[in-house]
């Protein structure tokens, strides 16, 4: 059965097609071809002709021409569309002209580079010219890297080794950034909120230091289709650009279906588990032979699925070695020999997490399940772009959890295929993002009194660091003094640069993965149940200090979900507007996450079968909020008792913080929402909604100026949810917001709506 008839099959099976609430057919779609511009090399053209490309999609040419004649673009075309093209046509053009050029990629992972540079690697190969390209990343070995500086005409590379290894060591970099000619910058999308607000920062350093030895660059940017392609461009570039969208490359038929798993207690609204279905439904593609790619929302699901499927592959007669799972964590090679199995098919079913979202070549697949909606349209089209190949039938299929935010998208198709994708947001100017950079581009090169590295206060951030005694103004220079090097303290992932190694006792202390410092007190807690391409390893000790978690192998039927407390203080409310009794307020706070325990959940019937405590250090974290006060007597004004408003707050802001995303244009995990019937900083109720990332990033700002639209949108879902009383698709899971808070909600969220609405 090949994947047509599966297809027609499912059509028929009423058991499918009951929780079918949309299936979207996209047509197939002609290539749009022209011939190699003129100022092509002929050279070039021969060596694509020997890889079977003897003409360029219109896309690929547009952006040939533009870039060759100096302008700066943005490409914008789906998945697989042939973007690569798109950059490497005009370098390697440039460099067969001018041997002294230079240029530099830039890929968001370290996976993504070592694949773009196989690609590079045999086109430069089939020319038979020597054009040195290299990847210079935490990997490369220090004997290459010399070479690398000195001869290196393509340097393939990330931001963050851009950040630590490239740009502090300029003087060293000399040939790059005299001939500097070309920046590419690869799936522009991903450099949002916080990542793309420092990625605009390091470009600012990048352009200072090219400007300082008398280049500048071309910027050629490729993304994924989001609303503002051409505004984040500009914003991160900080120069015009040109806009390339009209996708030239062809397509096959493509099915989407919004699945929405049954009701399993219509009461309280509870639907069967997001992964069980998704579990369920991977069985028809492994019978039937189709490749399939699982995408999962966390590390813990991706391991928890690829051991379902696994299960499911040994009742098939399947080698469990044709199942695997693929996530951060995992060891590089592992990686690569997953990404290698994909491509020769050797893989029939992989399970990951948005790690596969992006352009790494891993063949084309023919399905793909997303466990839940990955939180934002350009993903959800990115995930069901790795299946497809260009004259093929594939098919995604979207698998809603019970979360507000996937059953609002499950049941509103017409938002979903008709919206245009999110806009990506950055804050370049952030004050603590742009200050690390001010500081790191200090070190790289000293700043003139009159210089502008921003538009904003640039010369008063500099003052304010010479009085500090980090810089020292003389001769009308601004030059760093302080022995710390300033790169080395800036992550610009707004995360720790500390990672937590795992460690394997059971098999002579190997190492089996790693996880970040703010995701071990989660994952690798004491007594957790760690899982690893779908084997189990007991926790036995996190040793903070030493960033190590020592585990050891296991066989038990359950794995364990983390519980965290959150706490907040108000540091300082900068702006304030006042409805009648209302108060809508922004400003800084203190938040204070700790893990204090967690829970077992058993495998396969997801039943709670215990619980535990943890005792860990609290994590914390400045950031920027907006948060409603509320009227001391609120709770007499909509009627309410109490203990009723204290529970009707927790559902309004369960609400609020998962369909705030959808208004936002923002991940789900951006932003985080905590009720208060106390505030300690106004002694009133409060409901705060705040930026999940040091320093914030303008998503609470923008919520700050214009509410209305979450508040209306939250209301709407509430309205539109079948329960009676309030369900885990609005209000919340009954245990967390009590019974019958969905009427409470409601009173809550018209009264913030008629205060601000007049």
């Amino acid at each position: 059965m090949n994947l047509e008839q599966l297809l027609d099959y499912l059509k028929q099976q009423n058991r499918f097609m009951t929780n079918v609430t949309h299936w979207e057919t996209l047509p197939e779609k002609a290539a749009e071809y022209r011939e190699f511009p003129s100022s092509v090399d002929p050279r070039i053209v021969e060596a694509l002709a020997e890889k079977g490309i003897k003409r360029l999609y219109s896309h690929q040419a547009e952006a040939v021409e533009q870039a060759s004649a100096g302008r700066n673009i943005v490409l914008v075309t789906p998945t697989a569309s042939g973007k690569t093209l798109g950059y490497n046509l005009p370098v390697l053009n440039r460099i067969l002209s001018d041997p002294e050029t230079r240029a530099l990629y830039l890929f968001p992972t370290k996976a993504l580079s070592q694949d773009q540079y196989s690609e590079l690697h045999d086109l430069v190969t089939r020319l038979e010219i020597d054009i040195r390209t290299y990847t210079f990343d935490g990997d490369t070995p220090v004997s290459a890297r010399q070479a690398i500086r000195r001869a290196g005409h393509i340097v393939i590379t990330n931001p963050d080794m851009l950040h630590q290894g490239i740009l502090p060591h300029h003087a060293i970099w000399l040939k790059l950034f005299e001939n500097l000619r070309y920046v590419v910058i690869d799936e522009l999308h991903t450099y949002r909120g916080v990542f793309g607000s420092h990625m605009a920062n390091l470009i600012r350093r990048l352009k200072r230091i090219a400007n300082f030895y008398g280049s500048r660059p071309v910027f050629i940017c490729c993304s994924a289709t989001i609303a503002n392609p051409k505004e984040l461009a500009e914003k991160i570039v900080e120069d015009q650009v040109v806009l390339i969208d009209k996708n030239g490359a062809p397509r096959g038929r493509k099915h989407f279906i919004l699945y929405n798993p049954p009701l399993v207690n219509r009461e309280l609204g509870i639907r069967a588990s997001v992964i069980k279905e998704v579990s369920r439904l991977s069985r028809y593609f492994l019978e039937t032979g189709v490749q399939s790619i699982v995408f999962a929302r966390s590390r813990m699901r991706v391991e928890v699925l690829t051991r379902y499927l696994k299960e499911q592959a040994r009742k098939l007669s399947i080698p469990e070695k044709r199942i695997r799972g693929y996530r951060g964590g995992y060891l590089p090679l592992e990686r690569r020999e997953i990404e290698q199995g994909l491509r020769k098919g050797e893989i029939l079913g992989v399970v990951s997490t948005n790690a596969l979202e992006l352009g790494i070549d891993i063949g084309r697949l023919d399905a793909a399940l997303l466990a839940g909606y990955p939180g934002s349209i350009a993903s959800a089209w990115q995930q069901a772009g790795r299946a497809g190949r260009r004259s093929n039938t594939s098919v995604a299929i979207m698998v809603a959890s019970s979360s507000p935010l996937d059953q609002y998208i499950i049941n509103h198709p017409e938002y979903f295929f008709e919206k245009t994708p999110e806009s990506g947001i950055v804050d370049p100017d952030n004050l603590l993002i742009l200050m690390s950079h001010l500081k790191c581009a200090a070190f790289e090169i000293p700043f003139h009194e009159d210089e502008q590295f921003s538009g904003v206060a640039t010369r008063e951030i500099l003052d304010y660091l010479a009085d500090k005694g980090v810089l020292r103004k003389s001769g009308g220079k601004y030059h760093w003094m302080s022995e710390i090097y300033p790169a080395e303290e800036i992550s610009l992932r707004s995360a720790s640069p500390d990672n937590v190694v795992i460690i394997d006792t059971s098999n002579k202390d190997r190492v089996i993965g790693e996880t970040d410092l703010f995701s071990a007190p989660m994952l690798v807690h004491q007594e957790a149940i760690y899982m690893h391409g779908g084997l189990q390893y007991h926790v036995d000790q996190l040793d903070w200090d030493r960033k190590k978690a020592y585990v050891h192998k296991v066989s038990v039927d359950y794995y364990t979900d983390a519980i965290t407390k959150t706490d907040i203080k108000v540091l300082s409310m900068d702006e304030e507007k006042h409805f009648a009794e209302l108060e809508l307020a922004y400003g800084e706070i203190n938040v204070n996450t700790v893990t204090t325990g967690y829970k077992k959940i058993k495998l396969f019937t997801h039943e709670n079968v215990g619980a535990g405590r943890v005792y860990l250090p609290e994590l914390e974290m400045a950031t920027a909020s907006a948060w409603f006060n509320f009227p001391e007597h609120i709770a007499a004004l909509l009627d309410l008792e109490e203990s009723e408003f204290s529970a009707a707050l927790q559902a309004a802001a369960n609400i609020l913080r998962n369909i705030a995303p959808v208004y936002l244009m923002c991940d789900p995990s951006d932003i985080r929402s905590v009720p208060r019937v106390r505030s300690s900083f106004s002694e009133r109720p409060a409901l705060f909604l705040y930026d999940n990332f040091a320093g914030g990033v303008g998503l609470s700002f923008k919520l700050f100026h214009d509410p209305l639209p979450t508040l209306q949108g939250g209301l709407s879902l509430l309205q539109d949810c079948q329960c009676q009383a309030g369900c885990p698709s609005c209000i919340g899971p009954e245990l967390e917001v009590g019974r019958a808070s969905k009427a409470g909600a409601r009173k809550v969220l018209e009264y913030l709506l008629g205060a601000l609405e007049g």
